[in-house]
């Protein structure tokens, strides 16, 4: 329930009944390292992974964090689609952290059976993806979450507060980048590898396109393959774009464009790109364009220590791909922006935001220390973003990010990998409606891709 503390609203007052049955598909980092602490504050029921490393992982997680937990109790699994036969009545919850093409069976299972979900960013791996979960979740009166954690920071709605305000006028321009490199130039895989024991791969591979086990893409190296995973756009997007597409209360773009582009191929993302989504007009906003930078800067060449660096951010600032203004305005003022972070440029000022929705300042900080400080109109996030959804779950008001909400965000940075595939420089018009590219209809076999037989959805 949501109750009012001081004249704000405050979100998960009320405490659950009682614990909810949860289960976690996808053990791997962020599922064991980020995701279980939460769930173990509920009660944890199955573990899911092909990989039995994996799921060994997990119970040692669960030890650690929770030692009174009953491990004996949990049951492990594989494939979720054994989990759901199984245990598809025994279930409240399931919190799903696999690689990306495995995203959205999981979540329409459950969905489907009623069973509230949390999904981690970008929701899906293909716009049709998103589109179905927001669409069945609906259907089904599920409580839903996606997992960019930042839209439960204070930052996020301090800044929707300050825009609406009026504090840097009419924004048409927004910046995000990423110090990241999640991508390659064109590749082949390494030599196969014998299969590790206890690694059922066919599942991993799963609706995607068979191929041998290769060490680039397990546990971390899918991110970089088009197969797999959604490159630096699809892994930080969500999380970048968010705080722009609240405050500026963005819908669908009308065309997305990249506009610089290094590496990639076929089978493998870029190393650098610079994309643009151009926005209409809408409630009292002016047209915005909003581009996202990522990976190494067009001087930097891809080495083999910037290989080793591509999963932290790029180590040096001057190998970094930043918007030109974050360097201008760094040199000014004598201040780092940070590794990952937007700026939003107004005809009266300029706003800045942290990577997950920290920071929001003005700059320079004089016009922040001399703008007067806007009401809270926003209600406030108690505790993390696993806890709000599963308040949500027990019925409080729903979750922050619930596929509602971030659907449409998640498919604005799915269409980032739309204007990859068309390729540099060629626009891309988009109907958000019809969800269809209209002036490169080919692209439009990219938006529901063939799957393996048994993966349909």
């Amino acid at each position: 329930m949501a109750v009012a503390a001081g004249g704000l609203t405050v979100f998960g007052a009320a405490p659950a009944k009682k614990p909810l049955r949860v289960a976690l598909i996808g053990c791997g980092g962020q599922g064991v390292k980020t995701l279980l602490p939460a769930c173990c504050k509920e009660r944890v029921v199955a573990l899911v992974d092909p990989d039995r490393r994996c799921i060994e992982a997990a119970f040692a997680q669960i030890r650690k964090v929770a030692p009174s937990a009953d491990t004996a109790a949990i049951k492990t699994f594989n494939d979720y689609r054994k989990l759901f036969d199984k245990m598809g009545k025994e279930l409240d919850a399931v919190v799903i952290a696999t690689p990306n093409h495995h995203h959205a069976s999981p979540a329409l299972l459950a969905i489907r059976r009623g069973i509230h979900v949390y999904v981690e960013k970008p929701l899906t791996h293909t716009i049709h993806g998103a589109r179905l979960l927001r669409d069945e979740a609906k259907r089904h009166g599920v409580v839903t979450q996606m997992g960019q954690h930042g839209h439960s920071n204070e930052g996020c709605r301090r800044l929707c507060e300050y825009i609406w305000a009026g504090a840097i006028g009419q924004v048409r321009e927004v910046h995000c980048w990423a110090a990241v490199c999640d991508g390659l130039p064109d590749a082949e895989h390494s030599p196969a590898l014998p299969l590790p024991e206890g690694f059922d791969w066919d599942t991993w591979i799963g609706p995607a396109p068979f191929r041998n086990f290769h060490a680039d893409l397990h546990p971390h190296g899918w991110h970089l393959w088009h197969d797999f995973g959604n490159g630096s756009v699809g892994n930080w997007g969500c999380h970048l774009i968010d705080p722009a597409y609240w405050a500026l209360k963005l819908k669908a773009p009308e065309a997305v464009e990249v506009e610089d582009m290094c590496g990639g191929g076929k089978r493998v993302w870029p190393i650098r790109t610079r994309i643009r989504w151009d926005f209409p007009a809408r409630e009292g906003m002016d047209p915005v364009k909003v581009y996202f930078y990522d990976g190494l800067a067009a001087d930097q060449q891809y080495n083999e220590e910037t290989v080793l660096k591509r999963w932290r951010n790029v180590a040096k600032r001057e190998w970094q791909n930043l918007p030109p203004l974050v360097l201008e305005l760094e040199k000014q003022y004598n201040r780092n922006f940070g590794r990952a972070g937007s700026l939003l440029v107004g005809d009266k000022g300029i706003m800045t935001i942290g990577e997950f929705g920290d920071g929001c300042r003005m700059v320079p900080e004089e016009a922040q220390r001399a703008f007067p400080v806007p009401d809270k109109v926003l209600p406030r996030v108690k505790g993390t973003h696993q806890e709000d959804f599963f308040r949500a779950c027990c019925g409080d008001v729903p979750a922050c990010a619930n596929f509602e909400y971030s659907a449409p965000l998640a498919e604005i940075a799915l269409l980032g990998n739309i204007a990859i595939l068309a390729g540099l420089k060629r626009r891309v018009e988009w109907d958000g409606a019809a969800m269809r590219c209209t002036n490169l209809p080919e692209l439009n076999r990219y938006l529901k891709p063939a799957v393996r037989d048994g993966w349909n959805i």
